[in-house]
């Protein structure tokens, strides 16, 4: 994560409105993400996370609100602006048959101020593969590339969306790496994922969308305000599954052990759960757990 001070806007976002029919996929959303920071979009599927990126990306044309990445709204950008920004789609199309340098290559061509070849196949660690053509390529390979195309012009935002999809845990944490040094020389990077292991390593900050609209918007640390990471001691009363959370559970569990401890003199199925960034997540899209 960067320490890049957050002064300056990378996207800004107010009253995005979104229907496909009868169905409003995003419902007034407003969104700031700072230059230089790694910022996460977490949600269910059918939150409006995809028709949310795709906006800013210039990918779909919204029905209201105001929208501007780098100081442009993407509906109206033009060539040069596309040519600041950066995208890896969650399902790559390439052509199979050209070899790994031959395909970041011919990308290169469509910017005016691309990055060195050779030094994009070397950010994104294939190297060996340069002259591999693509149809041979491993999954976690096949996505290296996809960033390849996505940063090799050189650009100020990187939308990365669900990009570590099927990789094994090795696989992901090299990915992050990869991540991370980009971001380390500048590129603000705004990232979709259902991974909260994988947001809660990469992200400076975090919004969570569900029916359209941000329903939190913190660091990892701080999603769901300070209640949300309060401990919560479990216990069976009466048959009965009881909780409560507190800030001193050893006093909450002393209390307990007085007025409810059994002939044993132990409370049945106590323990003290810390929550996690999962079940945070979890409780602020409401999902059952």
């Amino acid at each position: 994560m960067t320490n890049t001070p957050q002064t300056e806007l990378a996207v800004s976002v107010r009253g995005l409105r979104k229907a496909y029919g009868a169905k409003q996929a995003v419902d007034g959303l407003d969104l700031d993400i700072f230059r230089g920071e790694i910022f996460a979009i977490l949600g269910p599927n059918g939150a409006g996370k995809s028709t949310t990126v795709e906006i800013l990306e210039g990918l779909r044309v919204r029905d209201a609100g105001e929208v501007t990445v780098l100081g442009t709204d993407p509906g109206k950008a033009d060539k040069n602006w596309r040519a600041r920004i950066g995208v890896v789609m969650q399902d790559s199309r390439d052509i199979a048959d050209l070899t790994v340098a031959e395909m970041i290559t011919a990308t290169a061509t469509y910017y005016p101020n691309p990055l060195d070849v050779e030094q994009v196949i070397t950010a994104v660690s294939l190297e060996e593969k340069a002259d591999a053509r693509v149809r041979g390529l491993s999954g976690g390979q096949r996505r290296r590339m996809d960033v390849a195309l996505g940063i090799i012009g050189n650009p100020e935002v990187l939308f990365l969306d669900e990009p570590t999809t099927g990789f094994d845990p090795e696989v992901r944490r090299e990915f992050w790496k990869l991540v991370r040094s980009l971001n380390t020389a500048g590129v603000t990077i705004v990232l979709t994922t259902h991974y909260l292991d994988e947001a809660d390593a990469l992200a400076d900050r975090m919004a969570v969308i569900k029916d359209g609209k941000v329903v939190a918007l913190a660091t990892p640390s701080e999603l769901g305000g300070p209640e949300a990471r309060t401990p919560i001691v479990k216990w069976i009363e009466n048959g009965v599954q009881r909780e409560q959370r507190t800030d001193n559970p050893t006093a909450l569990i002393t209390a307990l052990t007085a007025t409810h401890a059994g002939a044993n003199g132990e409370i049945a199925g106590i323990n003290i759960v810390n929550p996690s960034l999962e079940d945070v997540y979890l409780d602020l899209i409401g999902a059952a757990k």
